[in-house]
């Protein structure tokens, strides 16, 4: 059966209440991977004291998850495609959870950063599962109120994630320092795992596709190359094999590029869907997305040490500082695409990277302003202010990627916008030596610390901004409306009935 057609009866309550379970299912393992990422930042100090992490190996806690999970996320997305999207959901959320717990139970630094890279590789399965299942279970015409609550989700994961970690370590729960960050994923994934199994109904592409493996070679190759230097140039000195790696990284995907094309002319299963770069709405998010992922990745590492290390603030004082940032994200992205978009299209995701970037600058001038004295008071507004224009922006972006996706490559584009997002934020993470720790002196005195921090981050703060302005301009290519909305509004739902995916 399709979701397009219209049961009666106990019959349709039933259905429709199992997809509604779904989807809160899959939304709750998408904001566990999100405040798995930010968790980690607030308690950085409180690892590198207890299990005394060099400086390297703490880069690694962070950098590994990512650079897992940038390179398997497209292989992830296409597992899911030819195998069901609910099985290798289950499959991913099973090993998140149990990566957690390797993670939490850690004797010693390396084995902390081996866990975490296997995290990342696990919620490399599970999270393009995530939107392939929604775009799979729900008609298009009902995808942008469930595009307004994922949006909402990735708010509040990015930001909740430091306020969570700070009171777990704060807490220090049974003794047990910063493992409870990882710990507290036990039962929220033995949940998932249980009732996704339930409650999920299995999807699949509509015709059998065999997995690329020198496509996944290629891009994990190549994605790696890339990454790599850039996480590990400064601490080695910025090497000439990084820069070879770097400059090799777009020969090996320009072969990727080239590969596939052969590939889907031969059989019609590549890896990466190339034809998907044809639509335009797809191709232009898919730029912004890589933009934002960077501007992001630069934005939360610095404030995080700005806070912290400049001014020296407790973990809980700097995770509550984030309140106002979360709340203004989640209120934002629900009003975007439920009432502003459907109105003022792509508009609304321009002034949400105008508003953005305003509130970046105001930051800057608070700093420069109040100096070490600044209080989280003083810094809600331009926090705020930031919150609502990341709010115009994240959850009506993801609905203009997805909404001229065919849906056989639904996975397949998934797993695309997130590893460009991932990309992006480890390219962030990457420049962070540049724009952060470039601007201050390797062996600072401890009166100089917070000057030099603060110094930094307003430093790396304009960075920001200016990207906030390239994301700007790049918005011009995206279309004026999404073709979502024009489908959601006619009367007979006749285009949202022809674009529901078909379910195996």
């Amino acid at each position: 059966m399709t979701f397009t057609e219209t049961p009666s009866g106990a019959q349709g309550a039933a259905s429709d209440r199992r997809r509604w379970f779904a989807l809160a299912i899959v939304m709750t393992a998408a904001f566990m991977d999100l405040v798995d990422v930010t968790i980690v930042n607030i308690a950085i100090p409180s690892i590198q004291q207890d299990a005394g992490a060099t400086f390297s190996q703490i880069q690694w806690i962070t950098a590994g998850y990512a650079l897992a999970f940038a390179a398997g996320l497209i292989t992830g997305g296409r597992l899911g495609d030819i195998h069901g999207r609910k099985r290798v959901f289950l499959l991913g959320i099973g090993g998140f959870t149990l990566a957690s717990a390797l993670c939490g139970f850690a004797v010693n630094p390396e084995m902390l950063v081996a866990s975490r890279i296997l995290q990342g590789g696990m919620a490399a399965l599970m999270v393009p599962q995530v939107l392939s299942i929604v775009h799979a279970t729900f008609p298009a015409h009902e995808r942008g109120k469930v595009f307004g609550l994922f949006g909402a989700i990735v708010g509040l994961g990015a930001v909740s994630g430091p306020l969570l970690g700070a009171l777990l370590t704060e807490w220090n729960l049974f003794g047990l320092e910063w493992r409870p960050i990882f710990l507290i994923n036990l039962p929220v994934g033995i949940a998932g795992l249980i009732l996704g199994a339930r409650f999920i109904t299995e999807s699949k592409a509509p015709r059998a596709l065999k997995l690329d493996l020198v496509g996944v070679a290629l891009v994990t190759l190549g994605l790696l190359m890339l990454l790599y230097p850039l996480t590990r140039g400064r601490e080695l000195g910025w090497p000439l094999w990084g820069y070879v790696s770097m400059a090799g990284a777009f020969a090996v995907l320009a072969g990727l590029v080239a590969y596939e094309r052969r590939k889907a002319a031969r059989d019609g299963s590549p890896l990466v869907e190339l034809s998907l770069f044809r639509v335009k709405s797809f191709a232009a998010g898919i730029a912004v997305q890589t933009v934002f992922g960077i501007a992001l990745g630069i934005f939360f590492l610095v404030w995080t040490l700005y806070m912290q290390t400049g001014l020296g603030w407790s973990p809980l004082k700097a995770g509550l500082t984030g309140v106002p940032f979360s709340i203004a994200v989640s209120v934002a992205a629900g009003l975007s695409v439920q009432k502003l978009v459907p109105r003022f299209g792509r508009g609304v995701l321009q002034t949400g990277a105008l508003v953005m970037a305003a509130g970046v600058l105001l930051y800057i001038w608070e700093s420069e302003h109040y100096g070490l004295g600044i209080t989280p008071w003083q810094m809600a507004l331009p926090l705020v202010v930031m919150g609502v224009g990341m709010g115009l922006i994240v959850a009506p972006l993801t609905d203009a990627v997805l909404s001229e996706v065919p849906r056989e490559h639904a996975g397949s584009a998934s797993g695309l916008i997130n590893t460009v997002q991932q990309m992006g934020h480890a390219l962030g993470l990457g420049l962070v030596s540049v724009v952060f720790f470039g601007t201050m002196s390797d062996r600072l005195r401890p009166a100089q610390v917070g000057p030099a921090f603060a110094d930094a981050f307003e430093y790396a703060l304009g960075w920001v901004a200016a990207v906030m302005g390239v994301i700007f301009l790049l918005m011009f290519a995206l279309p004026r409306r999404p073709a979502l909305h024009v489908e959601g509004a006619q009367a007979d739902g006749s285009a949202a009935q022809d674009k529901a995916p078909e379910l195996v």
